[in-house]
């Protein structure tokens, strides 16, 4: 039973939030990305997100007070919401509903981690990793197991139930369904480490093929279980960090208590072959996650690969529509690939944040080289600062980048 004192500080925190949910410029905003996503901007989106919280906490914006460990993390969640309206709210937009999430379990393809961890800052979640490879012989393949995708429904009313009694009367209640995270490089690049795999690729490439196989039909079961059972996602307000708002989807035939796949938006990427060959690229990314390309409404694909040099493969995913630009990538042969058939999804470099000395010409610099490459090429244009491990405990730094990047995307005072 929640307490009346965490009860009353989460419908404070609620009440705030439905105010400016209510805002006009909620729905411009959700237009603004619907146009951008239709490639037909009215202007560069901006997005700030993956920020480094533990920096960020003034005048105790942050400070939880809530007691009930549920009740801390509806906390946690609206208060750092609000402090991004307060101080870098660029693009976002404010819904007037709290997600409670369903009680899906998904037992996953078999494999846990084996690692050591460096610290530098304990307050910071952000650690170095060294993988230790549990792929080196025949057998291991036999590690991968087809997951098992579970629905406790009794867990889910008691969410639900729990959720209506803190914040009825002030935000709508969305049961959220599983946004699938479908990468099929990033879980091998921690089961064996980036080097150990890129090594594979080329000494053993039959057995990266049977790898990559075997864990594609895995997430193909699981995304058919969770289609089956009704458990996915629908109606997106984010796609790896960017507005996902489009008129496009859902599909015809949309029933929101069973979403289908090709209702949503997907992100994809191969993040380790930043180095490998596009022929190569094609072969192991492209060719081995097209089954599951294939079935989404929309796809994102990208994050910090450079695919400036890959965009002939890139192209052959059904329905891409947003490619991702990373700092490592070349803006000019990206803009030219890019041109007006996809949003150009800048990720602007977060490194200019954490020098010793915060430089606001070299952020403008930065900055207004892709907006001006981006009107070259009439590429559709967001700019999406993200993967931000420190600000240097100078959380203006970012407030004051959101300006300068708001002033160059054109957007009014």
């Amino acid at each position: 039973m929640t307490s009346n004192n965490d009860r009353e500080i989460l419908m404070r925190l609620a009440g705030e939030a439905a105010e400016i949910a209510a805002l006009p410029a909620q729905e411009q905003k959700r237009q603004m990305w619907r146009d951008l996503n239709a490639l037909k901007p009215q202007r560069p989106m901006v997005m700030i997100d993956q920020v480094c919280w533990n920096e960020m906490n003034v005048d105790d914006e942050l400070t939880l007070q809530c007691e009930d460990k549920e009740c801390r993390r509806y906390e946690d969640e609206l208060r750092r919401m609000l402090y991004q309206w307060r101080h870098f709210r660029v693009d976002m937009v404010v819904e007037p509903f709290i997600r409670v999430h369903k009680a899906v379990s998904n037992s996953g393809l078999g494999i846990s981690v084996e690692e050591d961890i460096a610290v530098s800052d304990p307050t910071n979640s952000v650690v170095g990793h060294a993988f230790i490879n549990q792929f080196n012989t025949d057998e291991d393949l036999e590690k991968i197991k087809m997951p098992v995708v579970k629905h406790d429904a009794q867990e889910t009313a008691r969410r639900l139930e729990v959720a209506h009694q803190i914040f009825d009367g002030t935000l709508e209640i969305f049961e959220q369904g599983m946004d699938p995270y479908l990468s099929v490089w990033d879980p091998i690049s921690v089961w064996m480490s980036v080097e150990g795999a890129l090594y594979a690729l080329v000494d053993r490439p039959d057995y990266m093929r049977e790898l990559t196989g075997r864990m594609v039909r895995g997430l193909t079961s699981m995304l058919d279980q969770a289609e089956s059972q009704g458990l996915l996602c629908h109606s997106q307000s984010l796609i790896h960090c960017t507005g996902a708002y489009t008129d496009e989807l859902p599909a015809p035939g949309f029933d929101p208590d069973c979403p289908r796949t090709k209702d949503i938006w997907m992100f994809g990427l191969a993040q380790m072959f930043s180095t490998v060959s596009p022929a190569m690229f094609e072969e192991f990314e492209i060719d081995v996650c097209m089954p599951i390309f294939e079935r989404f409404g929309l796809v994102y694909y990208g994050c910090c690969d450079p695919l400036d040099r890959k965009m002939a493969e890139v192209r052959k995913i059904p329905n891409v529509r947003k490619i991702s630009v990373s700092p490592w990538a070349d803006e000019e042969r990206s803009a030219s690939e890019i041109g007006k058939n996809y949003v150009f999804s800048r990720k602007p470099n977060p490194a200019l944040l954490a020098w010793d000395d915060f430089s606001e010409k070299e952020v403008r610099q930065h900055l207004r080289a892709t907006v001006d490459v981006c009107e070259r090429h009439g590429c559709p244009l967001e700019l999406i600062l993200k993967d931000l491990s420190t600000v240097r405990y100078d959380p203006a730094r970012l407030w004051r980048w959101a300006d300068i990047a708001m002033e160059l995307a054109g957007a009014e005072a």
